[in-house]
């Protein structure tokens, strides 16, 4: 496997900017986002990952579990405007783009042909430059990044979050915020959102649950340093803000992710199995007792 500089250096912008890896939000997957809340908030566009996100290591198929989230995703937010941005399919590792084909044609959406591996800034470059390059182009804060590493998928957010050298000196600048709010009961994802919460921008979206195991002692480091992060400067943070508005916040209190409005705004329970698919649990369940018991009695 080659080695992923750009990964490497990540740490370094680390040690000065140290929040460059606490995600917008923290799912177990994708089945957890809701896509038309995102879409009623502004968000029009989307970048996953592959491995470990929507499909297994080193295989280009959806992951079975998440199968219908994937197609509401890709309903929701429109052909073209979600792409897939990997380090092994598109990169420059993947001779003739062959795995790029491949999972195209599996996944059903655009993958990103990249010279650089996530999170280089060339790569950031690239993503821009093909959600700009669309019929209806795409803004910086109108996109969601999802991937289950902090240091290449979540880092890269960030990056995305910075305006591009461009925007700030030769094109005529545009504003990479824009109001979100909390959804409407019963509204259609078609309507825009009221009730403006913060600024929005590009949405880093961290995946906690792995369908593999893999990586393991970098996702012990990563996850330690998040929460290092969010203790010793983000709780603080808040808890002095607060403290100035008048509410007493402790920064133990102040640490939890469910309190954040996005987690009430963008995240939602797994609905439970339709009947007909919990009667198919229960019979192969039902089956593989019987099966044991008819081994014991013999």
């Amino acid at each position: 496997m080659r080695l992923n500089v750009p990964g490497i250096l990540a740490p370094l912008q680390f040690i000065v900017n140290p929040r460059i890896i606490v995600p917008s939000l923290l799912v177990k997957d994708i089945r957890h986002l809701d896509f038309h809340a995102l879409k009623r908030a502004g968000y029009r566009g989307a970048i996953f990952d592959k491995d470990n996100c929507l499909t297994l290591p080193k295989q280009d198929t959806i992951v079975p579990e998440i199968e219908e989230a994937w197609k509401e995703c890709r309903t929701v937010f429109g052909e073209g405007n979600v792409l897939v941005v990997s380090n092994t399919a598109g990169a420059h590792v993947d001779a003739g783009g062959i795995q790029a084909e491949s999972v195209r044609y599996h996944l059903g959406v655009p993958v990103l042909f990249h010279t650089s591996f996530k999170p280089a800034y060339s790569c950031v470059k690239q993503i821009r430059s093909y959600f700009h390059s669309l019929p209806n182009p795409i803004k910086d804060n109108e996109l969601i990044i999802v991937g289950d590493r902090l240091f290449t998928d979540i880092v890269l957010a960030s990056r995305l979050r910075e305006k591009a050298w461009t925007d700030r000196f030769w094109l005529p600048p545009y504003s990479n915020s824009a109001p979100t709010s909390t959804p409407p009961v019963g509204t259609d994802s078609s309507q825009p959102l009221s009730n403006p919460l913060t600024a929005r921008t590009s949405l880093g979206v961290w995946t906690t649950g792995l369908w593999v195991k893999e990586a393991t002692i970098m996702r012990f480091c990563e996850r330690n340093l998040l929460e290092a992060v969010r203790k010793w400067l983000i709780a603080p943070a808040e808890a002095q803000s607060k403290s100035r508005k008048g509410g007493k916040t402790s920064p133990a209190e102040s640490i939890e992710y469910d309190e954040d409005p996005l987690i009430r705004t963008f995240v939602r329970d797994i609905p439970p199995p339709p009947d007909s698919q919990k009667r198919s649990i229960l019979r192969r369940i039902a089956d593989s007792f019987q099966g044991v018991q008819f081994r014991r009695s013999n």
